[in-house]
């Protein structure tokens, strides 16, 4: 009876293992095949010195002063102007306030829908403490050895001079668009974009413009972040977490620290409820979600067991959704995460004070909302002493845009053409853009930088010793001209 048992389990083995064979092997390709691509020649050294041009001027925004550094702001337009007079010339310039810049080409097709290219103006300052840090002056636009260095190399004026160089291209080449193409510039999205790109968005409805999609800053050209994958990863953010901050409020009995309470301090109390909204995360998911489609996308590419079990997650999916949690990065892009930021209470250390409040950030995945993560936190703290109340300014989780619509279609070939030996896959954005603004207009926003990144890159973003490659910014802005004529915008013979 037990050789019979062991047979049959020996089988069901076998069997088992021919399943998830035969499944491995027959999950096909996703990426699409292209025809390789004549790339738009590029002067590297004459658009490297006209983005060091641009990192020079220190337009740092503020979210308390909407005029900090405005003189700056108005130089780096004076230098736009004087840079790409061919843009210039053809698309028309709408300057809606607080900096932020709107540039219309119009299309011959008054009834296909614009598209848009977006990148924003502003910068984040230089960490105190840090500046002596920097290799070169971090505004001085220094050009060594292959790279353009500098605040605003990477985020983001090099996407915004790469879409201008690329329009500045065509513009001479004598393109001549179908669909109206718009090039939108916020000057505050490092503070939340709220007097540019929202206002923008406002004012664009009011005018009944809607967009058939939209590109934004986002996700990168990836090399050596994901496991399994030898080739460069080129994700594309078709969704942004939302942003939840919640104060927490405790009124308490204060004392002196000789005759303390037994129990039920004011720090005493908030601190479990901090424990335990830290230990008692909202769930993860894998399936169904953004990262099940990256997964989804990504496996056929994959060697070793990654590829085996990401095609097959009907069986793995436990166990490499265990793995994703373990890590920061990829436990972000699977569930609403809690992270406790703020913390005030007593100001001596005699006194038991009877006040304190916290702050609880929560980023918010597609299919959670504010709503369910306030429950949450009621939920979980569990004392209805401490009161919760939201922060002014909190967002929903955008929209997850198609991954069968001619936007992402455009963007994917594009991608192919541009970075060959790339793989391309939806992803989902974990920091805040300005493409947030822009749910409300346009059927689809996508979220890509064609920026290469290697894991020692990435602490350099909003970091120390900000740069960008010279030839990757060449690849930026071929990017940039053959996503436009990939977008079927020309009416004209495609230009050199």
């Amino acid at each position: 009876m037990v050789k019979r048992i062991v047979v049959l389990l020996l089988l069901a083995l076998v069997a088992l293992a021919a399943v998830v064979g035969i499944k491995t092997w027959r999950t096909p390709s996703r990426q699409v095949a292209v025809e390789p691509l004549q790339k738009a020649p590029v002067d590297a050294q004459a658009v490297a010195g006209r983005l060091s041009g641009a990192v020079r001027f220190k337009t740092i925004s503020s979210l308390e002063d909407p005029q900090a550094n405005a003189a700056e702001f108005q130089k780096l337009h004076a230098y736009l102007r004087e840079q790409f007079p061919a843009l210039h010339g053809v698309m028309k310039l709408e300057e809606p306030g607080d900096n932020a810049l709107i540039y219309v080409w119009p299309g011959s097709d008054p009834k296909a829908k614009p598209i848009a290219l977006m990148a924003h103006q502003d910068v984040v300052p230089i960490a105190s403490g840090t500046e002596d840090k920097w290799s070169v002056e971090p505004f001085a636009g220094t050009i060594k050895d292959g790279y353009v260095w500098g605040r605003g190399a990477w985020d983001d004026k090099g996407n915004l001079l790469a879409q201008m160089e690329s329009l500045e291209m065509l513009a001479k080449a004598g393109f001549r668009p179908q669909r109206t193409i718009y090039l939108i510039s916020g000057a505050d999205e490092e503070v939340g974009g709220h007097r540019g790109a929202e206002r923008i968005a406002k004012r664009l409805k009011e005018q009944g413009v809607h967009f058939a999609w939209i590109i934004d800053e986002g996700l990168l050209v990836t090399e050596g972040v994901m496991p399994g994958l030898t080739k460069p990863a080129a994700l594309v953010g078709v969704a942004e977490k939302g942003y939840a901050s919640f104060k927490l409020k405790l009124n308490a009995t204060p004392g002196h620290s000789s005759m303390p309470p037994l129990h039920g301090s004011a720090i005493g109390q908030m601190g479990g409820a901090l424990a335990r909204l830290e230990s008692q995360q909202m769930p993860a998911t894998l399936g169904g979600s953004v990262a099940g489609s990256m997964f989804d996308a990504l496996a056929p590419e994959m060697e070793g067991f990654g590829r085996v079990a990401l095609s097959n997650l009907w069986l793995f999916g436990p166990v490499v959704q265990k793995q994703l949690e373990a890590s920061p990065a990829s436990n972000a892009m699977l569930r609403t995460t809690t992270a406790l930021t703020i913390i005030n209470g007593g100001n001596k250390d005699n006194v038991i004070p009877g006040y304190v409040e916290a702050t609880v950030n929560f980023r918010v995945l597609p299919g959670d909302t504010l709503a369910s993560v306030q429950e949450h936190v009621h939920k979980v703290v569990g004392n209805d002493a401490i009161k919760v109340e939201p922060y002014p300014g909190n967002a929903e989780p955008s929209p997850v845009s198609p991954m069968d619509a001619p936007g992402y279609a455009a963007i994917q070939k594009t991608i192919r053409q541009v970075f060959p030996e790339g793989v391309v896959a939806p992803g989902l954005m974990l920091g805040a853009t300005d493409g947030r603004h822009m749910d409300g207009i346009s059927d689809a926003v996508y979220r890509f930088s064609p920026v290469r990144a290697r894991p020692e890159d990435l602490p350099r973003f909003h970091g120390t010793n900000e740069r960008i490659a010279i030839d990757n910014y060449v690849e930026m802005i071929q990017f940039y001209h053959q996503l436009l004529r990939n977008a079927g915008a020309s009416s004209a013979a495609s230009p050199g």
